[in-house]
């Protein structure tokens, strides 16, 4: 098959949950001898960075268009009152589209797969200049995402207006999804968010893939007892879940009975969350270089996330680490857990609490659920047969000549 796939950011380096799916679905199609192009949009702040030296780079044609997705104070108010979303149309760009189509016009894919919402506003351009079927993967359910930030806000005013931007994502969602010829979902819960609106859409669920070969634990270099966070945090689902968790343990782990340390890693980390900083207790790392090595050496995951949808990639990673996971069961969303076997469910302060008391205390409890994780993602995330599930996913939405 020739398959392109677009993108709203550049998927190298793969240091987030985005990038890491969209690399092991191309590194799995090429794998089993598809064609694949890869086009990704580019933003501003990101046009001054090489991009990341990658193997998989000269197996593919892949072509990048910078692109400015910044929007001033009044040009925000002016989509408010002109009833726009300005989450989502700031992608589009008039001469990436030009640019798009002559891509699509140029070669005859077989399909294009749109990843993500903020790529799907080229729907109508590519629809008009190709026969391929067109799939859509659903990285979240955008507009839920936005609802739950919504239940979480506390003020007023605050909540008005995350309310307001999800009923827009959500019109616009519907409105652009239904055009598809497929949906790909990673979980059964936003399959059923997608089937209540009746859509009348080929659709299916195919989980995060994975290389088991790319995740080597080696638990001598793991420090016991310690606690991390690891994760973007310019998506704000995260921010909100970890500014959560500092201000309710802050000073049990600086003061009081939980005698660990907690490493706070990952991208866009804001200056002021310096102050949670203490000595030798709380670390605010930022970006890490190696986020394997950063997971391997720490024994036990915190994934306090309190809204967002679809899978969280970390947690896949963190599993395939053999790492001992203490998360809400709307963050291991979509994988089959089973609490106090491969992963420990937390969804209040006291059954944080709870968890990391254990944890902290019992290395070989810890060991035994990182174990237990570790063989629940070789059976059920391996790349070769995700990436099986998916190409007969896109055979069945092809006409059968091209089969």
């Amino acid at each position: 098959m020739n398959i392109l796939i677009l993108t709203h950011r550049v998927p190298f380096p793969q240091n987030g949950g985005y990038p890491i799916v969209v690399g092991n679905t191309i590194r799995g199609l090429v794998d089993k001898g598809h064609t694949v192009s890869l086009i990704s949009l580019n933003e501003k702040k990101e046009t001054g960075k090489q991009v990341a030296q990658d193997e998989l780079l000269d197996r593919i044609d892949h072509r990048v268009f910078n692109i400015d997705t910044s929007i001033s104070m009044m040009g925000a108010l002016i989509k408010l009152l002109g009833k726009q979303s300005t989450s989502t149309d700031r992608y589009y760009d008039a001469g990436f589209e030009k640019f798009l189509i002559a891509e699509v016009k140029k070669k005859e894919f077989d399909i294009i797969q749109f990843e993500g919402l903020f790529v799907a506003t080229y729907l109508e351009s590519v629809r008009k200049n190709t026969k391929a079927k067109l799939i859509y993967r659903a990285h979240n359910i955008e507009h839920q995402v936005w609802e739950r930030v919504a239940l979480q806000k506390q003020d007023p005013l605050k909540r008005w207006f995350v309310n307001l931007v999800a009923r827009r994502i959500k019109k616009y969602e519907l409105q652009q999804i239904k055009g598809f010829d497929g949906i790909s979902v990673f979980t059964q819960q936003d399959k059923k968010t997608i089937e209540s609106y009746e859509l009348n859409v080929n659709l299916e669920v195919i989980p995060v893939g994975i290389d088991m070969d790319h995740y080597r634990p080696e638990p001598r270099k793991t420090q016991f007892p310690s606690l991390f966070f690891l994760g973007s945090l310019d998506w704000m689902p995260n921010r909100e879940g970890i500014e959560w968790f500092l201000e309710n343990f802050h000073n049990d782990i600086v003061n009081g009975e939980l005698r660990t340390k907690f490493y706070v890693a990952g991208n866009d980390i804001p200056e002021q969350f310096d102050e949670y900083e203490a000595l030798d207790k709380i670390y605010i790392k930022g970006e890490v270089d190696n986020a394997l090595e950063f997971v391997n050496s720490k024994s036990v995951m915190i994934v306090p996330l309190l809204s967002g949808g679809g899978m969280r990639v970390k947690i896949v990673e963190g599993m395939a680490m053999q790492k001992c996971i203490i998360s809400t069961s709307l963050g291991a969303e979509g994988i089959q857990y089973h609490d106090g076997g491969n992963i420990i469910i937390a969804n209040t302060r006291q059954e944080f609490y709870d968890a990391i008391q254990r944890c902290t205390a019992d290395e070989e409890y810890c060991k035994q659920i990182g174990l237990n994780a570790r063989r629940m993602i070789e059976a059920q995330h391996d790349i070769g047969a995700i990436t099986t599930r998916l190409v007969m996913f896109y055979k069945r939405v092809l006409p059968k000549d091209v089969n």
